[in-house]
């Protein structure tokens, strides 16, 4: 087995604010333009114009990223400065409608959402992509297989969506709602190797299903693009340390399960329909409920669950360098996630404006 390098990238997806109004704002178009001199390849337009992607080079270990992160998000603060505008970082936007937004007319966009109609033009939703260096082609399906288990507890560990259209939903992550009304998204199926996985997009493709390999939206894909396993189910973090604490822990159990792979072990492989129930559990609740331990069949409550899993890890951590990334979960687990302080927010203030206020400066401060 070649051993995979395990290098990081990060994707992650902002909102556009008018400062006058709170709400989106469509002006990707002009962000484009601007952002080619200090973003060359890694500025990117979204589904929405009031979206806009950035993602950062291809980085070694967590240090790196530390780096090139804070890079492109002052960038993209500077860019908003420079406009007149306002970036914030969260899964949802507290109030904005995407009845009044309008779909960004570059590449596949157009198309995309003659196709999906009103179940695309609501992906007012914005999330974190990690990808993890696995080049070889059935390790990265094996990691994939076992990776699943894992992906409801990022998803609660980054929770930032808890209103849509101005409304206190009663989710932690109502982003993973909206998302899992396109076709193809959620917890993947479970692969026999590579060639299944290939078979399956081969047949999409030959039959007009999708227009390309990408309209696989899972939680966790293999990237078309890289050599990489692509964990897509994060909300969009608010604090670039989440961000950071997410992509450590992907990494690391990606180091753990081919570490098991090599002593010719594994993490055990459970059904879709059983990751789902934990999924359901992570959106609604977030850090404060309790997942099942699928072994035991008891429910079990979430920080009891990391304390567990970071323990797991803990043999890989230090060779990877990202100790003070992840142990940067504990802070999450004591202070809440976005979500939660959101939430803390708007109950102090009844306010949804106020909270947009808050995810700006927030979104600023991670980066000062």
């Amino acid at each position: 087995m070649t051993e995979p390098s395990l290098n990081i990238g990060i994707e992650e997806e902002y909102q556009i604010i008018d400062p006058q109004t709170r709400e989106m704002r469509s002006y990707v178009q002009q962000f484009l333009e601007q952002g080619r001199a200090i973003l060359p390849n890694q500025i990117r337009a979204e589904f929405l114009q009031s979206q806009v992607e950035a993602g950062t080079k291809v980085c070694r270990d967590v240090a790196e990223a530390r780096e090139e992160l804070v890079r492109v998000r002052r960038s993209m603060l500077q860019l908003a400065e420079d406009a007149g505008l306002w970036v914030a970082a969260a899964g949802t936007h507290p109030f904005s409608s995407w009845v009044r937004q309008r779909v960004s007319p570059f590449g596949r966009y157009p198309e995309l959402v003659r196709f999906l109609q009103d179940v695309g033009r609501q992906l007012l939703v914005f999330g974190m992509h990690v990808h993890i260096g696995i080049e070889e082609k059935e390790l990265l399906i094996d990691v994939l297989n076992q990776l699943r288990y894992f992906l409801p507890h990022l998803l609660a560990l980054s929770t930032s969506s808890p209103f849509w259209h101005g409304r206190d939903t009663g989710l932690k992550s109502y982003r993973s709602v909206v998302f899992e009304n396109l076709p193809r998204t959620g917890i993947p199926p479970q692969f026999e190797a590579y060639a299944s996985y290939r078979n399956y997009i081969d047949t999409l493709l030959a039959t007009g299903s999708i227009a390309e390999p990408t309209h696989v939206w899972w939680d966790v894909r293999p990237s078309e693009k890289f050599p990489t396993l692509e964990i897509r189910i994060p909300d969009m973090c608010t604090r670039v340390d989440e961000t950071l604490c997410l992509v450590a822990l992907i990494q690391a159990i990606a180091a753990k399960l081919v570490q098991l792979r090599q002593a010719n072990q594994s993490w055990r492989l459970y059904p879709k329909h059983l990751i789902d129930e934990n999924k359901w559990r992570a959106l609604r609740y977030g850090t404060e409920g309790k997942l099942i331990d699928f072994g035991k069949k008891k429910e079990v409550s979430f920080p009891h669950l990391m304390t567990e899993i970071l323990a797991w890890t803990d043999d890989v951590i230090d060779d990877l360098g990202s100790r003070r990334e992840i142990e940067y979960a504990d802070t999450i687990l004591r202070e809440g996630t976005s979500a939660d302080r959101q939430l803390a927010v708007f109950r102090r203030t009844d306010d949804p404006r106020a909270v947009v206020d808050h995810l700006v400066e927030e979104t600023r401060e991670s980066v000062a």
